[in-house]
């Protein structure tokens, strides 16, 4: 099912992102030396605004594009995996900022989303999971997500759990455990917010008969 199309980012720095995006594509595709000078220009001038919009330091705002993108800078891909059992949800707490999201991380090259989805989930919670469908895909920038000068797609997948299995936690998380959706611990609003948690329930509920995305 399609979701609200209506934009949360604000305008001017999707405008940003999308300057840099088209500046990092001429300066990979031009073979003329003086429209690189001019790519090389309008990138630094975008660089510049989206360090001013999101107040960080320039430095931060260098290496938007992948390398592996071809020359085209596009999205990058986050994938979170939901992990129902007993009318509770799984979540991991990260060490990076002490609050709680569902297993998950960037997409490594060289693997399916299903393959990812089920290593991250090991990997952080310790847990042997099976990647059973795709609940939604979003687009960062239209959900109320903190403002982010990259561009994000994100992947959610509802994951079915082998056995009885006892979380624990892995190098990049200090504790995991189930919550219910009433009850849920303060979440890392970065990787998700509680709209992706209670899609995950009403997706487990209801058999998962669709896929929302944006």
């Amino acid at each position: 099912m399609r979701q609200d199309p209506t934009a949360m980012e604000d305008t001017w720095l999707t405008r940003a992102k999308r300057l840099l995006a088209l500046a990092e594509t001429g300066q990979h595709f031009t073979k003329d030396p003086f429209d690189r000078e001019r790519y090389d220009e309008i990138a630094g001038m975008a660089r510049a605004m989206l360090a001013d919009l999101g107040r960080v330091p320039l430095s931060r705002i260098e290496g938007l594009i992948s390398g592996h993108a071809g020359g085209y800078a596009t999205p990058s891909i986050d994938i979170r995996g939901a992990v129902i059992r007993d009318g509770r949800i799984l979540l991991v707490r990260e060490r990076s900022d002490g609050k709680w999201a569902m297993p998950g991380g960037f997409a490594d090259i060289g693997s399916s989303p299903a393959e990812n989805i089920e290593r991250e989930v090991w990997e952080e919670a310790g847990l042997r999971v099976r990647a059973r469908s795709l609940y939604a895909l979003r687009h960062k920038a239209r959900h109320p997500y903190p403002a982010d000068a990259r561009d994000f797609y994100k992947l959610f997948f509802l994951c079915d759990v082998n056995g009885v299995q006892i979380p624990r936690s892995g190098s990049e998380t200090s504790e995991a455990a189930f919550f219910t959706l009433d009850a849920l611990p303060e979440l890392s609003s970065t990787r998700n917010i509680q709209a992706d948690i209670s899609a995950a329930f009403r997706a487990h509920t209801s058999g998962h008969a669709q896929t929302f995305f944006d």
